[in-house]
């Protein structure tokens, strides 16, 4: 894996893998650890990774079409009787005038293949952050700090997640220099599933790990919820009938209380007179029934009796029988309501314990999934073909597959090649960066010969996958489906 280089002085090279052009004595690396000087020549340091996989472990990796295209498919994702070439390892095509360091054939079910491997020097990058968790973290578009500098912002909320855009070139170039640098290297620790600590203006600091269970104020969530506090009455109001007389769900967004909710109406659950905090919305379903916060339903309250008014006399009557819980069954409290109809806690009945241990039993395991976002630039083009719109155009029509370090890349509509992948489908260590700053992240376009070759590739580059050296690779099998085990994609130590 050597790359051009001119001789600086007498014991260094002068590196042109990246616009920082290192000058690198002899046994050193360059900045990014990734290029050295071995002997006078520029060597890249990590090897060539292949993907190889068995099959029946149901790990997705890059599909192939059969001779007559999705007719000939078996449903076999793996296609578990090829290796896949990564850009992992690969080099880049700075300065872009070079075609891609690994053009690489191989025959498929009969098809000649072609697989242009690059790492890509991504200045407009980032990663999108869902983390599954109902406490609040920060507002909308409040700041997300590390190590002080600002490095993305809170976004809009999903259902049981809240969502952290970071990165990208307005924070990594459009800032101070620490902000730049910073910013690299918080997305990429994140992109290498390694855990980054973020403070969020007015919020919650926030331990974010790929694949792991997001840590938010010192404490590591367990739970995402099984729906709002409206949908949980919906789900379990049956198997609340017989045992309580009024249920109130509390959620941060949507609280519900069962008495008016369309679901206890139809269940005959008579008018209750328990009346809740809030801005009503339908029957049964309230708004801003506190602040949000860390507390029950992600709201700022610990005791759940805050979100309610005193009892309607009209309605209620003593012995009242109520049952709070929170979305995810974590936090539940049984009351009975006294002669003052003051709610007076009490023993929860097995049946309704039972039926709390069921809303946790619903509730998935709380994680935190990183998608990198990059946009594939002209220059990283001309590396596939000498007419970069050509590319562009042969994955819109379906005819070239995008992949990153072997993932399934999601390409997004509109102009240009703008993907996200998860990189928890990547082989460890898929990232690199270059201290201009900006990320170096493995990007792949796999398509027939024939097409290579009608979009104006770099024939005279194709390579055989068996000429490829050994010495230069590693092989990286994959074992188990579980998108969140961060050891799915791990090389095994052997060549």
């Amino acid at each position: 894996m050597t790359g051009k280089s001119r001789t600086a002085s007498a014991d260094k090279i002068r590196c042109d893998a990246c616009p920082v052009l290192c000058f690198i004595a002899e046994g050193r690396a360059g900045a990014c650890d990734r290029y050295a000087n071995q002997e006078g020549r520029l060597v890249r340091l990590d090897p060539l990774t292949i993907l190889e996989t068995s099959a029946g472990k149901g790990v997705r990796s890059v599909p192939f079409l059969g001779e007559n295209g999705d007719a000939d498919w078996d449903g076999d994702l793996l296609h578990s009787r090829r290796q896949f070439v990564t850009a992992i390892g690969a080099g880049t095509t700075y300065p872009d005038y070079k075609p891609a360091p690994f053009i690489v054939s191989q025959e498929i079910d009969g098809i000649d293949m072609v697989t242009v491997v690059t790492e890509g020097i991504f200045s407009y990058c980032g990663v999108k952050v869902k983390i599954d968790t109902d406490r609040h973290i920060g507002q909308e578009r409040a700041v997300v700090r590390v190590d002080g500098e600002a490095i993305g912002h809170v976004m809009t909320s999903e259902y049981g997640s809240r969502m952290l855009s970071l990165g990208g070139v307005e924070h990594l170039t459009g800032g101070s220099k620490r902000e730049g640098r910073v910013t690299c290297d918080a997305v990429l620790r994140l992109c290498n599933r390694d855990a980054v600590t973020m403070d969020i203006d007015e919020g919650a600091q926030v331990v974010v790990q790929a694949g792991k269970a997001p840590i938010i104020e010192g404490t590591a969530e367990k739970l995402m919820r099984v729906g709002c506090g409206s949908a949980a009455i919906g789900m379990f109001a049956a198997q609340w009938v017989d045992h309580a007389d009024e249920v109130i769900v509390v959620d941060d967004h949507i609280t519900g209380v069962l008495s008016e909710h369309q679901a206890g109406k139809l269940l005959g659950v008579k008018r209750t007179g328990i009346r809740v905090n809030g801005r009503r919305s339908t029957p049964g379903r309230y708004f801003q029934v506190a602040e949000p916060g860390t507390g029950w339903g992600g709201t700022n309250v610990q005791d759940p009796l805050a979100v309610l008014k005193d009892a309607d006399p009209e309605y209620a009557w003593p012995g009242l029988r109520l049952l709070m819980v929170s979305t995810t069954g974590e936090q539940f409290a049984y009351f009975e309501l006294d002669a003052d109809l003051v709610p007076q806690p009490a023993p929860i009945p097995t049946a309704l314990k039972a039926s709390v241990e069921r809303i946790a039993e619903n509730c998935e395991p709380s994680f935190c999934s990183v998608l990198f976002m990059g946009g594939a630039g002209g220059s990283l083009r001309a590396g596939v073909t000498e007419n970069p719109v050509r590319l562009t155009r042969s994955v819109r029509d379906a005819l070239t597959y995008v992949s990153c370090g072997g993932a399934q890349a999601y390409v997004w509509p509109g102009g240009g090649i703008t993907v996200m992948a998860d990189v928890t489908e990547m082989p460890t260590n898929a990232f690199g960066y270059v201290p201009t700053p900006a990320l170096v992240a493995p990007i792949e376009f796999t398509m027939r010969l024939a097409d290579y070759r009608d979009l104006g590739g770099h024939m005279e580059d194709v390579r055989p996958l068996d000429t490829i050296q050994e010495g230069q690779v590693r092989r990286v099998r994959g074992f188990g489906p579980d998108p969140h085990d961060p050891g799915r994609y791990k090389w095994d130590g052997k060549p």
